[in-house]
């Protein structure tokens, strides 16, 4: 992380601190802020703000914050409870897991040192993600009518949601999670015998790198559906996370 982001990381946290007082029990900096992915012309900062059980009461603090910091592409930080974290590992377990793996203590206590995640729970997750977006994508993909520019902000809406399940079915595999999102197509294709090629041209379209014609992204998106229901289907037959659950500290 460069010096720039934690000079500005700590001058969020010190406001935050100036705010809630010793209500405030930690402010963490996650996401592409701490990767070799942050972009600071098309980037946000992430923030886990996590506050005390009176403090949350106290919300109405961060008005201001939130409004000031926003103008320098600060986003609106998540405001938890450690009770929250703690009780919600079940319910959005990759979302934790991927603020675990790429985050940065600016103040205060790291309740995210101690947090275990349990395979059984990420499974269900990403069954649920894939066979759920698969849904929408069919859908919306009907609705488009084939229209190019309808259809790229169809994919850009939607790849970051697969990046973010292909996070989880890494870690059921027991995969080292990669930092970056190319490298986290490359890894997860090479492991499921999916098209690396395809998810890979998918982000650069939502990069607006590729620009495809009519016919080339007619022919991208019926494989993008198609590679989505060989996941689907992937999920019913592949024994992910079948292995006792150790908790396990990633």
């Amino acid at each position: 992380m460069n010096e720039e982001i934690m000079k500005k990381a700590e001058l969020v946290a010190a406001d935050y601190k100036a705010a809630f007082g010793d209500a405030l029990v930690s402010v963490i900096l996650y996401g592409s802020g701490v990767t070799r992915e942050y972009d600071p012309k098309k980037s946000d900062l992430n923030f886990l703000v996590v506050l005390s059980e009176e403090g949350m009461e106290q919300l109405h603090l961060a008005h201001e914050l939130v409004a000031k910091w926003r103008k320098t592409k600060v986003s609106t930080p998540l405001f938890l409870t450690r009770a929250y974290i703690e009780s919600s590992l079940d319910t959005f377990p990759i979302e934790f897991l991927n603020i675990k793996r790429n985050h940065k203590l600016i103040s205060g206590e790291d309740v995210l040192e101690g947090i275990f995640f349990k395979k059984k729970f990420i499974r269900m997750q990403c069954e649920r993600e894939i066979k759920g977006k698969l849904l929408l994508l069919r859908e919306r993909y009907v609705e488009t009518r084939g229209k190019v520019k309808i259809l790229k902000e169809l994919i850009s809406a939607s790849v970051p949601t697969f990046i973010f399940v292909f996070k989880g079915l890494l870690y059921l595999l027991d995969k080292e999670i990669p930092e970056t999102r190319q490298e986290t197509v490359s890894v997860l294709a090479q492991e499921l015998d999916l098209d690396e090629k395809l998810f890979l041209s998918l982000l650069r379209i939502e990069a607006g790198a590729l620009k495809p014609s009519p016919e080339e992204i007619a022919a991208l998106f019926k494989n993008y559906l198609q590679q989505i229901r060989t996941l689907a289907l992937l999920m019913d037959v592949r024994d992910f996370g079948a292995s006792p659950d150790a908790d396990n500290p990633q």
